[in-house]
């Protein structure tokens, strides 16, 4: 039959193109997912920067005595021994979400202890302004491990 075998040609051609859009579309598909995926890690690098600062100010804060201390490791927001029972300024000490790893940049006090973290990533930020407050400072930076969660008195 000459007729089937322009048919087996067509249908042949109609799967290899619809093939060919699938693999399009799935590409897009990872494309976004990637951006999306890199805008959450930053989202959570930001909340958990920013309870690194919220506990190192509790930690320098509720310092027993007049002097006041910045802790000597991340360890010691999660177990404050300077307390008869143990304080937890921290509950854990968090992995840093852009990296995975759970190693920090330690920003030192002049005095003596972390005054601060950030990340160790030297990947550009997606976000570059539209900040809260407390992250104003961040506009404008160029990589991850610019963004300085830091407590200053």
């Amino acid at each position: 039959m000459p007729g089937s075998d322009r048919q087996a040609g067509f249908t042949y051609l109609a799967i290899l193109f619809a093939v060919a859009v699938a693999g399009v579309a799935l590409a897009a598909t990872g494309a976004l997912w990637s951006v999306e995926l890199q805008r959450e890690r930053e989202a959570e690098l930001l909340f958990v920067g920013n309870q690194f600062r919220l506990a190192i100010r509790s930690y320098h804060e509720q310092s027993p005595g007049m002097l006041k201390h910045y802790p000597m490791s991340l360890d010691e927001l999660a177990r404050d021994n300077r307390y008869l029972g143990v304080k937890r300024h921290l509950r854990r000490i968090y992995a840093d979400p852009v990296t995975g790893q759970s190693e920090w940049g330690l920003l030192m006090a002049p005095e003596g202890g972390i005054m601060g973290v950030h990340s160790l990533s030297d990947r550009p930020p997606m976000k570059r302004s539209n900040f809260f407050l407390r992250d104003a400072m961040f506009e404008g930076k160029n990589r991850y491990s610019e963004w300085h969660f830091v407590y200053r008195p």
